[in-house]
């Protein structure tokens, strides 16, 4: 049988910045839409990263104790046939899970056999390019107000993030590096990397920082 694994950027357990409740977040690499004024360009490549099994992805993320996953990137769409797995096996453990995309939901629909399997297995859906000439002033977790809450399932039905402040997840790693969740514009990360007295190696947004401690 073969076993279904991810390229992704990277993955944090146990997080309350990347939507309701106590989440995995897994950021997959690699992006073909590349919207311009994106904050994580460094997920554009789909030659970075890593690879990882769908299955050890799950284990960890129930060890962790979270109430379900959030998939966001990079583009999970890219990756709709190891998405759909993680979804799928994720739901069978009785998890949520958030997807944000790029793409409409009205292309993904009818695009292809696996696009529809992730979408089938995906309880909010995310949707929509960033816009940066369109900036989200008062919903948490988009950037652009353009992008849509889109509820395949009812178990987020009561997710109003127009009522929910963005929140970022700040840990010290053992290496003394800091790193960062959350919704994060690019002046606010400045602004934190500057209070922790740390450098960026890698940009935020709604998404992850890396910032090596100088101090």
């Amino acid at each position: 049988m073969t076993i279904a694994t991810l390229r992704i950027g990277r993955v944090l357990h146990g997080t309350t910045a990347e939507g309701p409740g106590f989440r995995s977040a897994i950021w997959f690499q690699g992006c073909r839409i590349q919207c311009r004024g994106c904050i994580n360009p460094h997920l554009f490549s789909e030659r970075g990263g890593t690879t990882v099994a769908v299955d050890t992805v799950i284990s960890e993320a129930v060890d962790a104790g979270v109430e379900g996953f959030t998939l966001i990137g990079g583009e999970p769409f890219d990756q709709a046939l190891a998405g759909g797995a993680l979804a799928r096996a994720a739901q069978a453990r009785g998890l949520g899970v958030i997807v944000f995309t790029g793409y409409e939901y009205e292309s993904l629909k009818n695009r292809d056999a696996d696009a529809r399997a992730l979408l089938a297995a995906t309880d909010l859906l995310v949707d929509g390019p960033y816009l940066a000439e369109s900036p989200e002033t008062v919903r948490s977790l988009v950037g652009s107000s353009n992008q849509r809450f889109i509820h395949l399932t009812e178990r987020y039905a009561t997710y109003r993030p127009e009522l929910v402040a963005n929140r970022i997840d700040v840990r010290i790693l053992a290496d003394g590096s800091i790193d960062v969740a959350g919704f994060l514009g690019n002046q606010q990360l400045q602004a934190l990397a500057t209070a922790t007295n740390a450098r960026r190696s890698s940009r935020a947004g709604h998404a992850a920082a890396i910032a090596d401690a100088t101090s």
